[in-house]
């Protein structure tokens, strides 16, 4: 047996804080034993450190098969890794899409080696072209537990009824429902707008999408939830009016859940004032009283999970004008500290959201998010507080570089991430 330590932090998890050393076995991957003065094979210091569950992302890009220029399975891993993150949900969008076995498979097979534990999605229609229903059953076989036509709202409101009917009547192996997550964006609505519709998109002339595009199809989604009893995962909520129709749903013990980003928790439409195309995203930066209302949202309880919607660009895409370059941005690396720094949560909530919560909706609580306690999968983040750093898109594992947060110094960094016991990053950095 080969061990290693976490030595001299504090834990946190869902049963709060205490101190205490983590002894973890590197062969079976678990925890060995908890408390004060362990000795192991090799030590990783966590002094004046947070050891949490390692995080999970339900809403990441990785780009691979199809656009490996921009990220690959593993170099996305890396960036997972550096941000405290054990397992992530890739998104369907691909080239070709996670609509079939032998692409479930692929995906699967190459990040068999990655850095965290690398989730696909399913496509929730085929093509994610909104016109005939994936085989979500087939899918789910191989371990899909969340199905999206992310970067597309399913337009047809019959397909969507019997989208989640399919869902509800699937029955898993390991007894884990899956999830119908949806992009809301209505189509017609949105068509030819590159940012959100209001003061700043008339200023600078640019076309405009209005929250309505999104709120319209909150709103149907919530009413097919009730009808079907099938749950609805909202993605990337960016507006007041979308918060308050989520929490009312709740409030009616309808089965919804949401997340959001840290850049919609962080920046506004007011960032494209310089028509950088690095603040275009998909859904657009709203107002200030929209990123109030979802602060508030994560409060409340309303918005169950932060997610980075990490979405990498080769650079010479992101340098294209405003209103033709391609929507998204990179979070993996700096999700923590940009949520601590800007959403007004504490670093217990900010766990919660970014840990053991999404993991519940990704179907993976038997290994992510868990307490730290013997017998427990090692799946952890060091986080250190005090770190102070400035962030650099040419620093980044990802092949890309269009950070928003380019030139921010932000205060506190994971430090050390273990994924299956193995330590993947050490003292900041990548071990492969």
């Amino acid at each position: 047996m080969t061990t290693i330590v976490l030595r001299g932090g504090q834990l946190l998890d869902r049963s709060g804080r205490r101190s205490g050393d983590v002894l973890i076995d590197r062969e079976t991957g678990r925890i060995i034993e908890v408390g004060p003065g362990l000795s192991g094979d090799d030590v990783l210091d966590a002094t004046g450190c947070v050891v949490t569950p390692g995080f999970v992302d339900l809403h990441v890009h990785f780009r691979e098969p199809g656009d490996e220029v921009a990220e690959t399975i593993m170099s996305g891993s890396r960036c997972a890794a550096r941000g405290g993150f054990t397992a992530v949900v890739a998104m369907p969008n691909t080239d070709p899409c996670t609509d079939s076995a032998s692409v479930i498979n692929e995906v699967l097979a190459r990040g068999a080696s990655a850095l965290c534990e690398v989730r696909p999605a399913g496509a929730l229609t085929v093509g994610r072209e909104g016109r005939a229903l994936a085989p979500m059953a087939e899918l789910a076989t191989l371990g899909v537990r969340i199905f999206t036509d992310d970067g597309n709202g399913l337009q047809d409101d019959r397909l969507m009824r019997r989208a989640l009917e399919y869902a509800g009547s699937i029955v898993t192996d390991d007894g884990v429902p899956v999830v119908v997550a949806q992009h809301c964006e209505v189509a017609s609505l949105s068509a030819g707008g590159v940012m959100h519709e209001g003061e700043w998109s008339a200023r600078l002339g640019l076309g405009g999408q209005p929250a309505e595009a999104e709120e319209l199809m909150v709103m149907r989604d919530i009413a097919l939830a009730r009808m079907t009893g099938t749950r609805v995962h909202f993605q990337h909520l960016s507006t007041a009016g979308s918060v308050a129709m989520v929490r009312a749903a709740k409030a009616g013990g309808l089965p919804v859940t949401a997340e959001v980003t840290p850049h919609h928790l962080s920046l506004t439409d007011a960032s494209c004032a310089g028509f950088d195309p690095v603040f275009k995203v998909h859904p657009p930066l709203r107002t200030e009283a929209d990123v109030a209302a979802l602060r508030a949202g994560l409060h409340d309880g309303t918005i169950d999970a932060i997610a980075t919607d990490h979405a990498p660009h080769a650079p010479e895409t992101k340098e294209h004008p405003f209103d033709q370059a391609p929507p998204g941005m990179l979070g993996l690396e700096t999700a923590l500290a940009v949520v601590l720094a800007d959403a007004g949560v504490s670093l217990d909530q900010a766990v919660a959201l970014l840990s053991w919560q999404p993991a519940a909706i990704a179907g993976l609580a038997d290994r992510h998010g868990r307490p730290i306690a013997p017998g427990e999968p090692a799946n952890l983040a060091v986080f250190d507080p005090e770190h102070s750093w400035t962030v650099r898109g040419a620093e980044s594992a990802s092949n890309s570089d269009n950070t928003p947060f380019e030139g921010r110094t932000l205060n506190g960094r994971v430090r050390h991430t273990i994924h299956a016991g193995e330590p993947v990053v050490i003292d900041f950095e990548a071990t492969r």
